[in-house]
């Protein structure tokens, strides 16, 4: 507040000397005294009955004179010290990750967890999407891909909010989602979550080494047993023994393999494109490709790794699912007008006989084989990578066990599994794909995100 005398003012008043300058009163004032009681002590002059002052009724009296070069200093030192208290309150992340050998700071970049999202979403479903779209046609089956990335973006990022929620309340990083479940939703949350983990990975795990081992078989010319055994060695070690940049620098070099695989698959068989069948669009025949269309979204099993690895930066994780699954969604978009796009409507074959146009492209053409091989390959390791990672930390939080510690039996029980039930049943890729789509990851990753986020506004409104 200041109050300021002009020359003109005080000319008027008969009792006062006239000052040389305008008198003006600023800062801050320990007291304040009614007009009725202003004396010399504070203007140097005597109170006058004849002074009209407007509200407020109240003047500051400054007991001594500071100096404007003064007070700049001291409203600059205040807002250094105001600044430096938000910095301290403002957190960039929740943690620091540590290098267990050298003990400095390992935090894990942003590119490596998109290049993560992007390859674990990109597996197997999409080799599986052009034979369960062929019957509602390219229009149809785009508007169900779009919807089913926007719901599964929206589920990924209520497990990431939940999960740093989470590690902030237990004070520890490597929180799974069943620790999530158990804080959110109690025991049954637990039991449903754990149940459908399980179905979830060990499916698609399955559906991973079926479909690989036909691959190498056929480029190796060695038996199916062999050819799934090398799958889950290389990669499965891959897992074991590299650390966490190595395994980002690997993925994201996988990852350059299906772009580069899919631009050079798509370049060779977009050249005898019938356009006029991109334009079918059977919309009743959308619901039957939901389950195969919504498992070929699923990257949310690595959001607690994410979560991790970005050390609980929460803007950092949400941009690694944004991005790291809208480059799927081009491919999944792309791939699928390109094989749908390559048979002529009135072809005369009848849809059931269709059952993988995959396949019929690869025999149909020596030159794109290779390529659909490639890709095939790139795509299924991408997400075997993540989903092993996704399970083994999984297993390591049901059971309790220390960071680091047991990692040769997570492992066992993280790959051996899968391998055997593969070697049973070679043909089980599109039955193992149907099943986790249709049980397990509208459960999972559709409701279950939702309830355990609800939960948690819930009690943090509370």
């Amino acid at each position: 507040m200041s109050v300021s005398l002009s020359y003109t003012c005080l000319l008027r008043l008969p009792t006062f000397s006239v000052p040389t300058k305008p008198i003006s009163f600023n800062g801050p004032l320990p007291f304040y005294l009614p007009r009725s009681h202003i004396s010399s002590s504070c203007f140097g002059f005597k109170s006058n009955p004849f002074i009209r002052t407007q509200t407020p009724r109240f003047f500051k009296c400054l007991p001594q004179r500071v100096s404007d070069e003064r007070r700049e200093t001291q409203v600059t030192t205040e807002e250094e010290e105001e600044d430096e208290e938000e910095k301290i309150v403002v957190f960039e992340r929740l943690f620091s990750n540590l290098n267990q050998s050298t003990l400095k700071r390992e935090s894990g970049s942003l590119s490596s967890a998109i290049f993560l999202v992007a390859g674990t979403t990109v597996g197997a479903g999409i080799l599986a999407i052009p034979a369960v779209t062929q019957e509602s046609g390219f229009l149809a089956s785009a508007v169900a891909c779009i919807l089913c990335w926007a719901f599964m973006v929206v589920t990924g990022l209520l497990v990431a909010e939940v999960n740093v929620n989470t590690m902030s309340e237990l004070g520890s990083g490597g929180v799974s989602l069943v620790s999530m479940a158990k804080r959110t939703l109690g025991s049954v949350g637990v039991q449903v979550v754990s149940w459908s983990y399980l179905l979830i990975h060990y499916t698609l795990l399955v559906a991973y080494i079926a479909r690989s081992s036909g691959i190498l078989t056929n480029f190796l010319g060695i038996p199916i047993w062999e050819s799934a055994t090398l799958f889950s060695l290389i990669f499965g070690g891959l897992c074991f023994f590299g650390s966490q940049r190595f395994i980002g620098a690997a993925n994201g070099v996988l990852v350059f393999g299906v772009i580069a695989s899919f631009a050079a698959l798509v370049a060779v068989a977009s050249g005898d494109l019938h356009w006029e069948a991109l334009l079918k669009a059977n919309f009743e025949a959308v619901p039957m490709s939901i389950p195969i269309i919504a498992l070929s979204f699923v990257y949310q099993n690595v959001v607690p790794v994410l979560c991790t690895d970005l050390e609980g930066d929460l803007p950092r994780v949400r941009t690694a699912i944004v991005l790291g699954t809208a480059i799927p969604l081009g491919l999944f978009l792309v791939w699928d007008a390109v094989i749908l796009g390559s048979f002529p409507v009135d072809t005369g074959v009848a849809v059931e006989k269709m059952v993988d146009p995959l396949q019929q492209l690869r025999s149909s053409s020596v030159t794109v084989g290779p390529f659909v091989e490639a890709f095939s390959l790139f795509a299924i390791a991408t997400s075997y990578i993540g989903f092993v990672l996704g399970l083994s930390d999984f297993f390591s939080d049901l059971l309790k066990l220390p960071s680091g510690q047991n990692k040769p039996l997570l492992y066992l029980l993280t790959l051996v599994p899968p391998l055997v039930l593969s070697l049973l049943d070679p043909e089980i890729f599109f039955k193992a794909l149907d099943f986790a789509g249709t049980y397990g990851v509208l459960v999972l990753f559709g409701i279950l995100p939702a309830a355990m986020s609800w939960s948690d506004r819930i009690r943090n409104y509370f």
